[in-house]
């Protein structure tokens, strides 16, 4: 038991690394990879200017060249760690997708006239989208994020795959999302109008004194209990986005056995779908909107301290899962045997508070969540407790595996474009920790506001270079003592990957 706490110190103050997270390399080694180690596909980089841009030493700034467009003219750069891993663990994609509807989907009726009565467009065509060439689908701009650890294997993966999972999920709903005058049915292939007049219409007290089409009276078909709930489009996209992050889940797990993906990643997401924008999270990446000097998040962090109820909760209903080695209740320290019988402070899953307990031998085990702020570890092994992949990973030593612990369902938040005026100085930034760790949101929004006031409006690069500015502001200078950044504060020693999105173009496509 020594042994093994000293190892868990040793990764509570180290991290997890690659070849240092209780995962078994042995069996995975001789299989190959899913798809080959490289940077973002929209940077255009070769082979050459790849192992170029991995001199930990140097640390140079990759940027978007100018021969190069992202959608609405997103800016991008990135730099490698100083020396943490080989690899710059980090991955981005950056895409416009086209999703057609899934061949044989049940499509929900829609009556001609009532699809005219709804129409906005002056030329009669209802809801369909003024460009023939979505008749028949969808097109979404997609930006990601994903974040490795123990390995860039996972994340390469995701970066490959996440969007086509989001266009499976999207496929069977196309219909419904495009007709958005209309709530959507709750079985598929049932009359939206029929849906938007029955019992879901219905007044509490209308039901209980027994109304037609109220739950017991004679015109009732069937027993229904009260109303049906009024389900928006948004909630539908929502709900795509989370299976997405399931399923691609779910296929690194089936695959890990027949290639070698390493590790695991976290993912944060944008999706841009009809006039909204939805972002998804799941890890500790970080995405803030910045309009007319005002910082909106619009995602959150998911951490040992910021998830910690949930651990210990599920660590109080299966106690197996800590393997006989850790206690889910949290302490402000280790517990001590010469404190036996003394009365502690301590916190457990049903707490946001502190009390006292009498301590027992059980507490002498070590604690689930152990740590603070960026060195908070789930078994002494690892800091975020959401994202993708990280199967075989175990506590260092053992057989007792964190998966159960960690979750790939993202949180989703929506910002509706259309209800802002937006200027070109207005952006939705999205960043890896590498950037956050040394940079509040307040110092961000300071430094892209800044630059852009300073900036050509009409220079189409105005974003990538405030990107680079970002990514230089985190990593900073190196000096004798390190990478050293404004107020000779500690730079990031980590990889740094910004995206800058700017909301103007939005709203001229809503």
């Amino acid at each position: 038991m020594l042994t093994r706490v000293k190892s868990a110190v040793a990764n509570f103050m180290g991290g997890i690394m690659a070849g240092n997270s209780g995962t078994d390399h042995a069996n995975s080694a001789d299989l190959p990879f899913r798809f080959p180690y490289v940077r973002p596909e929209f940077l255009g980089l070769s082979q050459d200017e790849i192992e170029c841009s991995a001199d930990h030493i140097a640390r140079p700034i990759l940027i978007l060249k100018e021969t190069k467009r992202l959608p609405w003219t997103t800016g991008y750069a990135e730099v490698i760690n100083a020396g943490k891993s080989t690899h710059n663990e980090d991955q981005a994609s950056c895409e416009v997708m086209f999703v057609k509807k899934k061949s044989g989907v049940q499509s929900t009726p829609s009556k001609t006239s009532s699809t005219k009565r709804r129409s906005s467009l002056p030329n009669g065509e209802g809801l369909q989208l003024k460009d023939n060439t979505e008749v028949d689908g969808i097109s979404f701009q997609y930006w990601a994020l994903f974040d490795g650890h123990a390995g860039a294997g996972a994340a390469v993966v995701a970066s490959k795959l996440l969007q086509h999972h989001i266009m499976e999920q999207l496929q069977d709903i196309i219909d419904i999302l495009k007709n958005s005058a209309v709530l959507p049915p709750t079985c598929m292939g049932e009359d939206p109008e029929t849906v938007s007049t029955n019992s879901r219409t219905l007044t509490r007290a209308a039901s209980l004194r027994g109304a037609a089409g109220a739950p017991g009276s004679p015109c009732t078909p069937q027993t229904r209990f009260f109303t049906e709930k009024k389900i928006p489009h948004e909630c539908l996209v929502i709900g795509a986005l989370e299976n997405a992050f399931k399923e691609m889940d779910l296929q690194i797990e089936r695959e890990k056995s027949s290639y070698n993906i390493s590790g695991g990643c976290t993912a944060l997401i944008v999706i841009y779908l009809l006039g909204k924008l939805y972002v998804a999270n799941a890890g500790d990446s970080r995405a803030i909107i910045i309009r007319n000097g005002e910082i909106i998040p619009v995602s959150s962090e998911f951490t040992p301290e910021t998830e910690r109820q949930r651990l210990q909760y599920l660590a109080f209903l299966q106690p197996h899962l800590l393997g006989n080695e850790f206690t889910h209740l949290e302490f402000p320290r280790r517990v001590q045997r010469k404190e036996l019988g003394k009365m502690m402070l301590y916190r457990d899953f049903n707490m946001t508070g502190w009390a006292y307990k009498t301590i027992e031998e059980e507490d002498l085990k070590f604690p689930l969540i152990y740590g603070e702020g960026k060195k908070a570890r789930v078994m002494a092994t690892i800091g975020v407790t959401r994202g993708l992949g990280d199967h075989d990973l175990k506590v260092h030593d053992s057989n007792i595996f964190i998966k159960p612990f960690l979750s790939s369902v993202p949180e989703v938040r929506v910002y509706n474009l259309a209800q802002y005026e937006h200027s070109a100085d207005d952006v939705l930034v999205l960043a890896t920790d590498g950037l956050w760790d040394v940079l509040s949101n307040e110092e961000v929004s300071e430094a892209v506001t800044n630059f852009l006031a300073n900036c050509d409006p009409d220079d189409p690069h105005r974003y990538t270079l405030a990107a680079q500015d970002l990514v230089m502001r985190a990593r900073g200078v190196l000096k004798d003592r390190g990478w050293r950044i404004s107020n000779d504060r500690l730079g990031s020693g980590d990889d740094i990957s910004v995206y800058v999105i700017p909301l103007a173009h939005g709203n001229r496509l809503v």
